[in-house]
């Protein structure tokens, strides 16, 4: 694979609009570049250069989670040096972006019946499915707490039913994401063409992945895999998947992913 160029047309600078506290530690934060917005497809993401964070000179992924107009909003967690200095980034400031990236999340078919699953931050990644599906579905939200389940009222007000699960039991129902799909699919799956579309922890996806093979249907995974470039240059995402013809090939998550088909994933070379 030979390095692409970095495309004048995916490079912009955004406007910060406003940047959100919420809880559990996480943020919202909200873009204003219309280049990006008109260009962006669910699944797709933007690779960030934090504001102010001179000594660490590489981009940040982030999933673009609502295209509203000329505005994009992305939801992220503080989870370290970089992500703690974007929080303090003011609203008013300017921001550089590349994107939008990746191969996002195919359209639901207009005969399936889509289950969107999201763990944390992952349901802020799926949610541009649900605002463009020709079908309604139902979603799938899990966190180890309260604070970790994002976005339901966000997919309730586009008229999809949605199940909490919380490991702690403060939201929803007590357990993982996949106890309450599991609930699901015993009651409700006969008959239904499902189509599922996962984003979250790497557990969690291979876990969605295990349910998707056993019931035979299709599921897309969204993979979170540490980023250099962001544009299929460093090589630093590469993961095993199985190609068209039947072979093992590493594949660049940030260029020919982050989604993948859960069987073309290889599950035991995928860190957690």
């Amino acid at each position: 694979m030979s390095a692409p160029e970095i495309s004048d047309a995916l490079l912009r600078t955004a406007d910060l609009l406003a940047h959100e506290r919420m809880p559990g530690g996480y943020r919202l934060m909200v873009l204003k570049q219309a280049q990006i917005a008109s260009r962006a497809r669910p699944g797709q993401f933007v690779h960030l250069r934090v504001p102010r964070l001179r000594d660490r000179i590489l981009r940040r992924p982030f999933s673009i989670f609502k295209v509203e107009g000329d505005e994009i909003s992305i939801i992220y967690k503080c989870v370290g040096t970089g992500t703690d200095v974007l929080a303090c980034a003011p609203a008013g400031d300017r921001v550089s972006l590349l994107g939008p990236l990746g191969n996002g999340f195919p359209e639901p078919g207009a005969d399936s019946f889509p289950l969107l699953v999201g763990g944390g931050y992952g349901a802020g990644a799926v949610y541009m499915t649900a605002r463009r599906s020709p079908v309604k579905g139902a979603v799938f939200i899990g966190g180890r707490s309260a604070d970790d389940i994002l976005c339901a009222e966000d997919y309730e007000q586009l008229g999809w039913p949605v199940h909490l699960a919380s490991e702690d039991g403060t939201r929803g129902q007590r357990g993982m994401v996949t106890d309450a799909l599991d609930d699901w699919l015993a009651g409700r799956a006969e008959g239904l063409k499902i189509e599922i579309f996962a984003c979250g922890p790497h557990p969690m996806l291979a876990a969605v992945a295990e349910r998707a093979i056993a019931i035979d249907c299709q599921a897309w995974i969204s993979l979170d895999r540490p980023m250099g470039c962001g544009v299929g240059a460093c090589l630093a995402c590469v993961q095993k998947i199985r190609s068209q013809d039947g072979d093992w090939v590493y594949a660049r998550t940030c260029k020919e992913g982050p989604v993948f088909e859960c069987r073309d994933i290889s599950w035991k070379d995928l860190s957690s």
